[in-house]
């Protein structure tokens, strides 16, 4: 990635995940541009969005049927706005440091930008707009099974990152996700996936198939587009069936399924095959593991926690399990951190509570460059 000022950077953002096959990869520059070609918007369903569709029902073992949108905040709101139509409830719950887009009621004790910069929650968010949503802690059994104990009969869905990977990245404890799915399922709740990070970049069904649980519903983004402006919801047929014109819930968007980025979407899509993640596994092998050997030998204590392709960095000295210990882990130290590799040449998350995210174009010379540059960086840490 190269800046206006001419610098050159090896890229661990991404564009925040989904350029899996690197920056304007040839197969997905030319679908859209061949879509270009036919028209940028109609305002109407395309037989490539239908093929969209299908690819992600065919990969993702908790979808049956999708509907597009333009962001994840959207797919997120709408899915919510569903889950309470399909149950009648009104209560959302969610886990502090987990972001799920910038819509009212999810901007609560959100992780993201909103703990980079330390906003309480966000100046424009009415109490009547949060007054529906309660904030659990993460991987705590007991604060979700007490919420539920109280107003069990109420809940209309449970939202979470499956792997939390906007405060960080932390993963679910053993059992954590099969815990909220009985626990939903027993009180007639809904249990939704926010997979905007993790949705066919753990793998080709994303943490659903990493962790073997199946939500009722899911938000997918980022990958799904191949970095174009395109993010989806889906789910439980019956669940779905509650959306207009089948059902009551309404939704829609003119750009919904937008044909360029539907296009540039299913052309990365097909191109994520099993080869794919192992090689995306390998480049966070190396570099994670020369990370961890740099920073023991300058005595520094870190967290590196990871789920598959998904890596988060924290300076603490014990492993971080919410976003408590999220937020109390060294991030002037981090970013002391950042500024000295981003001199180096390295872009990586320019926060703490941000995730790496790895790509097909980074080469083994990048990922040991990588290394090199954090060892010079370390020893002034």
């Amino acid at each position: 990635m190269h800046d206006v000022d001419g610098n050159r950077y090896i890229d661990y953002v991404n564009s925040w995940g989904p350029l899996i096959l690197g920056h304007a990869r040839a197969e997905v520059l030319a679908a859209a541009q061949e879509a270009l070609a036919h028209g940028s918007s109609f305002g109407a369903p395309t037989e490539a969005e239908v093929a969209l569709a299908e690819e992600v029902v065919a990969r993702v073992p908790a979808i049956d049927q999708v509907r597009c949108v333009s962001s994840g905040t959207e797919a997120t709101m709408s899915a919510i706005r569903l889950a309470r139509g399909a149950t009648g409830r009104s209560k959302l719950i969610k886990f502090a440091g987990h972001y799920h887009g910038h819509s009212d009621a999810l901007l609560v004790a959100a992780g993201s930008g909103v703990a980079t910069f330390g906003l309480p929650d966000s100046p424009g968010v009415t109490e009547g707009a949060a007054a529906d949503t309660t904030v659990v802690a993460w991987n705590d059994r007991a604060a979700i099974d007490s919420v539920f104990d109280e107003s069990g009969d109420q809940v209309a869905v449970v939202i979470c990152e499956p792997v939390a990977a906007n405060m960080g990245v932390v993963p679910p404890e053993d059992g954590f996700l099969a815990h909220l799915r009985e626990l939903t399922t027993r009180h007639g709740a809904l249990l939704l996936f926010d997979e905007v990070m993790t949705g066919f970049r753990l793998a080709p069904g994303g943490a659903c198939e990493v962790y073997g649980v199946t939500p009722d519903l899911v938000a997918l983004g980022k990958v799904v587009g191949g970095g174009f402006p395109l993010a989806a919801f889906g789910g439980r047929a019956d669940v779905m069936g509650q959306l207009a014109p089948s059902g009551p819930v309404y939704q829609a968007g003119t750009l919904s399924g937008n044909p360029v980025a539907v296009a540039a979407g299913l052309a990365q899509l097909r191109l994520l095959d099993d080869g794919v993640y192992r090689g995306l596994d390998r480049r966070a092998d190396r570099l994670l593991d020369g990370l961890a050997a740099v920073f023991s030998e300058h005595g520094i204590g870190v967290q590196i926690q990871r789920v598959r392709s998904l890596a988060g960095l924290f300076f603490a000295d014990e492993p971080v399990r919410d976003f408590e210990d999220a937020k109390a882990a060294d991030h002037g130290r981090y970013a002391r951190f950042f500024h000295g590799m981003l001199d180096a040449g390295i872009y990586l998350p320019p926060s703490g509570y941000e995730a790496f995210f790895f790509s097909l174009a980074q080469s083994d010379d990048d990922l040991d460059a990588t290394v090199a540059a954090a060892d010079q960086v370390a020893s002034t840490l």
